[in-house]
């Protein structure tokens, strides 16, 4: 079984040591990888883990068994962690977590999430949601294929991408993820084809960012995160793309703004030679934290 690897758990930990209440929300307790540590280390903690994933929640459970009466586990999208709060019987925290980025075990348990396997296309978080990448790759116009892969993929050859797919759906429907990954490979020129990153890299991105209606559940659950801090409260936030990295200093500037944050990173933190030696996927990580006033 492969253990969830928690990203920049050192610089989380420092940031959440000294916080004056008890109670922190983990919003993406995948794996429960943070909250582990958070709950080893220091010892007066309560932590309400949020997933909308039945796996991640299943295995939270599983390692965080040793603080059995520290933790509550809830499924619920992060979007909603402020309805969780008052379910938990609370109005405020002292701390909020989110880690947005893909555990191990979930591009590894078939959910369609990795090109570098042959599965069908799902990208679900939540499987109870009935809409998958299937449905967007065999279903959706080409004007909003190239809306989705060019805006949430950043992906310059959106509209070749997109033209390509309904071609080739025309003749069968698109029905893994190496048939997709193929389409874009061969959508890219020969010479760009071989570079460390797989060009259907960012296509794999998009759609999964439209299935999970990521980028929207993000600006919800971080505004909301600041809402229920305690004056003194922490809110840390892990991204892994720069539209995820944007919104979060977007929304922090705003709430500084207002006078309601301050930001204690004037930078975004990344992880360090220790880090990215330990765990070479943290490479494109990026920690951003500020502090309620």
């Amino acid at each position: 079984m492969v253990e969830h690897y928690p990203v920049l758990h050192r610089e989380i930990l420092n940031f959440f040591k000294n916080i004056k209440g008890k109670y922190i929300i983990d919003a993406t307790v995948g794996g429960g990888g943070h909250s582990y540590i958070l709950l080893k280390e220091l010892k007066d903690i309560h932590i309400i883990g949020i997933d909308k994933d039945d796996y991640a929640l299943e295995r939270a459970n599983e390692r965080l068994s040793p603080f059995k009466g520290r933790f509550s586990i809830y499924k619920s999208s992060f979007k909603d962690l402020d309805e969780i709060v008052r379910e938990a019987g609370l109005s405020k925290v002292s701390g909020v977590l989110f880690d947005l980025g893909i555990s191990m075990f979930q591009l590894k348990n078939r959910r369609g999430f990795s090109f570098l396997r042959d599965e069908p296309l799902d990208m679900r978080m939540d499987k109870s949601q009935m809409l998958t990448a299937y449905n967007i790759v065999n279903t959706f116009s080409k004007i909003e294929l190239e809306k989705i892969i060019r805006e949430f993929g950043e992906e310059k050859f959106a509209k070749k991408i997109a033209s390509e797919i309904v071609e080739r759906r025309k003749k069968k429907k698109i029905e893994t993820t190496k048939e997709l990954a193929d389409i874009v490979y061969h959508v890219y020129p020969p010479s760009l084809r071989r570079k460390k990153i797989h060009p259907a890299t960012k296509t794999f991105q998009a759609i999964r960012i439209a299935v999970n209606n990521e980028l929207n559940e993000i600006k919800i659950g971080v505004n909301k995160g600041i809402d229920i801090l305690e004056e003194g409260g922490i809110i840390s936030v892990i991204s892994f793309h720069s539209l995820e990295d944007r919104i979060v200093k977007n929304i922090y500037k705003e709430r500084k703004r207002l006078k309601e944050v301050e930001i204690l990173t004037k930078k975004p933190i990344t992880p360090g030679t220790e880090e990215l030696r330990e765990n070479p996927p943290s490479r494109s990580a990026k920690l951003r934290v500020a502090k309620r006033i």
